[in-house]
């Protein structure tokens, strides 16, 4: 078995991350409720495995609050030279209208406060509505904060590749552009890979587990009610898989990871990472944690401990042929929210 690539990526000169993050959507109150002190214990554990990386976003509930609690307790509890250890990307997602150097600029110190950071490692920057050219504004001001300071790093969260390349054609510098890859949804290898190969972005997928589907819980189970689901995650994901070519087919797709899973000894979700972090482009790939109540540290680090072959991926290409076009149906990257 070859082996696999290193668990971290270098993003930037600078900036290193884990190449399996830790998604914190799943503090924001849609999956289940989270315990303050239970949660920051396990992030202690996530940290301590070699899972350094955190995602997250100004929306996501306390998500950026609970970043800067762990800085003061890691600071406290291990000396000020531990938070050089951890990565915390946050995001900004603003309600599209004017943007002003003191909108953006207030914004951007609220992050830094809550997280409690002189600078942000890497800001990456959502935008709802294209039709509002006001976003070029927002990154104006971004980049002028970048220079001073208070912003390491600019990125970008669902924008397409139209949107990209006109970002990177006005001169803007951008590490990365975090868009749904798994699969299931395969619509990056359309445009974006190649855009970003070419201008060297990376790609920080979510939506590699479908919210928790491409797991062995739902092998051989009938099509769940989306009513009965009980996380955010799976009833948007359900719809995906809906979209993508139903739960018979789903089921079919089941069937073939579990027998290449199998094979390697890993899981069904350890193949469904693995598949997208052997993508071009894609320097890490993004899984839920919900932080005290459902821990998954020592199956997310059997990711690193083989890779696809030939075989596995021919095995998956007669689902992929069956199944619907996603770009077709959706759009590309980030169109399914606008």
């Amino acid at each position: 078995m070859s082996l696999s690539p290193n668990r971290r990526m270098q993003l930037t000169e600078d900036l290193t991350i884990a190449r399996v993050l830790n998604g914190m959507w799943q503090v924001s109150g849609a999956h289940g409720r989270i315990d303050p002190q239970r949660a920051l214990k396990a992030m202690f554990e996530y940290v301590d495995a070699g899972f350094t990386t955190w995602d997250l976003a100004d929306h996501y509930g306390p998500a950026e609050d609970f970043i800067g609690e762990f800085r003061r307790q890691l600071a406290e509890k291990r000396g000020e030279a531990a938070l050089t250890d951890i990565q915390a990307l946050t995001k900004w997602v603003p309600r599209p209208g004017r943007m002003t150097r003191e909108i953006v600029e207030r914004n951007i110190d609220r992050s830094r406060q809550r997280m409690n950071v002189d600078a942000l490692d890497l800001l990456q920057f959502h935008w709802w509505d294209y039709r509002n050219p006001n976003y070029l504004d927002a990154l104006a001001h971004m980049s002028d904060l970048q220079r001073e300071g208070k912003i390491k790093h600019l990125a970008l969260t669902n924008f397409d590749t139209e949107r990209l390349q006109l970002i990177v054609d006005k001169g803007f510098s951008i590490v990365s552009n975090q868009v749904q890859f798994s699969l299931v949804d395969r619509r990056p290898l359309l445009k974006m890979v190649e855009f970003c190969q070419a201008s060297g972005i990376h790609l920080l997928a979510y939506g590699s587990l479908c919210g928790g589907f491409l797991s062995e819980k739902w092998l051989g189970k009938p099509d769940p009610n989306a009513l009965n689901l009980e996380t955010v995650s799976l009833r948007k994901y359900k719809q995906t898989i809906d979209a993508w070519g139903g739960w018979a087919l789903f089921q079919q797709l089941l069937s073939v990871v579990k027998a290449i899973a199998d094979k390697h000894e890993v899981s069904i979700a350890n193949v469904a990472v693995r598949y997208v972090l052997e993508q071009p482009a894609v320097a890490g790939v993004i899984v839920g944690a919900r932080l005290g109540i459902a821990e998954h540290i020592a199956d997310n680090a059997r990711v690193f401990e083989f890779s696809l072959d030939e075989e596995d991926r021919q095995q998956l290409q007669p689902i992929f042929d069956r199944s619907r076009d996603l770009f077709q149906i959706i759009g590309d990257c980030g169109d399914e929210y606008r």
